[in-house]
């Protein structure tokens, strides 16, 4: 680790004077080898984490959107200026790179992830030291082997591995100017403190409760198809899957008919086709999920499908969990509480928006949530009043795209510029600001020392 610590530093003296067309010009080839490679990064990624081949090719595209976004850096890294600020005087601001950097990623987006980090990091003169999930490093194995391929010199993505140990040395480095991380909530709030207290930048994005809000006017074929899919979609296993649904008013009455509609998502192996909910990334996983479902029916809720003990021919042992609709739950119960991270739906029912909008501002969580309407009213209401991060208003898992900011809030997320985006650049680069003044009586030998303070005119 101290020896990738020590190359990184090395190739940012080279890297940081290398001209910014050049730092581009790799981005555009690095996204000619992703889209290239495109199919075997999938295909990776559903060997090892488990997700379908489908959504492991959405992994990679949302991850390849990104670094089609750096190859703007040539307009996104520009500074200020201010020409005659006062007489004979010009002030300028440049975006200058920090440094060495580091990613610490999730399981759960292989490939997504570290494209979120090392391509805006690299092309904005930065180095990086990236550590991957520990179960499933494939992916950013083969991208950083592309970066090389793309002309990106050595040195300046270096690959770490490991678990506690290796975060802590991101953490205490001296030469790591910055952290980002995406994952849990305890080794965010560990990786923010820490990294913090060491003086390092660190943005931070971890768990999540995202509520979709059902209205009775919303477009019910369309709705119970969007709750589908984003609730089931990836197993579960993402920071914006809407896990939480809040029916309001008659729209409870949907619920027997959502319950028909996920009956027919087949869970199998990744690789299989027409596999619709893949198996959990371990044991530890399914487990909690379990655990998760025990106490929504020892507390009092009703589980109208419940997957818990779902059988996949040929992978007996797997870790698999079937689609789970839990219903009738209250905001103090377990499975309302605690983040469950697989392919389980939790289902809320209130009176009015505004409770929903309430129950919703109450959770601790702002990362995500949507609104599921066709009144336009009802639909600037709740954007103006939900205190969440990103709101999709009949877009399900409203993340955006990379010319925006991926901007989680609240207990989601820990830092001052989100990910990608103009925070991204931002976050990855420092303000250097220039005052310089050209007198033009200086040039006369009659000039003297003016031993006031100077007074800007």
């Amino acid at each position: 680790m101290n020896a990738a610590a020590e190359s990184s530093k090395r190739a940012f003296q080279s890297w940081r004077k290398t001209s910014i067309i050049t730092r581009q010009q790799t981005m555009f080839n690095l996204q000619h080898l992703i889209k290239r490679d495109l199919k075997k990064l999938a295909e990776n990624i559903t060997i090892e984490q488990g997700k379908t081949l489908p959504d492991a090719e959405g992994d990679v595209s949302r991850g390849l959107q990104v670094v089609e976004h750096a190859c703007s850096v040539t307009t996104l890294q520009m500074g200020e200026t201010m020409p005659n600020i006062s007489k004979d005087m010009d002030t300028y601001s440049i975006r200058l790179p920090l440094g060495v950097t580091a990613g610490i990623c999730p399981f759960n987006f292989p490939a997504m992830v570290p494209l979120w980090m090392f391509p805006l990091a690299l092309v904005t003169g930065n180095t990086m030291i990236l550590k991957p999930s520990e179960q499933d490093p494939g992916a950013a194995m083969k991208l950083v082997e592309l970066a090389k391929e793309a002309g990106i010199p050595d040195g300046c993505v270096n690959v770490i591995h490991g678990q506690h140990e290796a975060v802590n040395f991101i953490c205490d480095h001296p030469d790591i100017r910055a952290i980002s991380f995406v994952g849990g909530d305890q080794a965010g709030r560990h990786i923010y403190e820490r990294g913090s207290k060491n003086g390092k930048r660190v943005q931070s994005n971890m768990g999540a409760k995202n509520h979709g809000v059902v209205l009775p006017d919303a477009s019910k074929e369309a709705t119970l198809n969007q709750l589908t899919a984003a609730a089931f979609g990836a197993a579960g296993q993402r920071c914006m899957a809407l896990t939480t649904a809040v029916f309001v008013g008659e729209s409870k009455k949907w619920l027997p008919d959502l319950v028909e509609k996920v009956k027919k998502l087949k869970v199998d192996a990744g690789w299989k086709p027409n596999t619709d909910i893949g198996p959990l990334i371990s044991n530890q996983s399914k487990q909690r999920v379990l655990r998760l479902i025990e106490s929504a029916k020892k507390e009092g809720a009703k589980v109208l499908l419940d997957g818990s003990n779902v059988k996949v021919p040929g992978f007996e042992n797997g870790n698999f969990v079937g689609p789970t609709i839990i219903a009738d739950a209250q905001p103090n119960m377990t499975c309302y509480k605690e983040e469950i991270f697989g392919p389980v739906l939790v289902a809320l029912s209130v009176d009015t928006l505004d409770e929903a909008i309430d129950l919703i501002n109450k959770n601790p969580y702002g990362n995500g949530t949507a609104l599921f309407t066709t009144n336009g009213v009802a639909a600037r209401r709740f954007t103006d009043l939900i205190d969440v991060g990103q709101v999709g208003i009949n877009v399900p898992i409203p993340v955006p795209l990379p010319m925006f900011s991926f901007t989680g809030s609240r207990g989601s997320f820990l830092g001052d510029a989100n990910f990608y985006g103009k925070a991204g650049v931002n976050f990855y680069t420092q303000l250097k600001t220039v005052t310089q003044l050209w007198r033009s009586e200086d040039a006369s030998p009659e000039a003297k020392p003016q031993m006031a303070f100077p007074q800007l005119k």
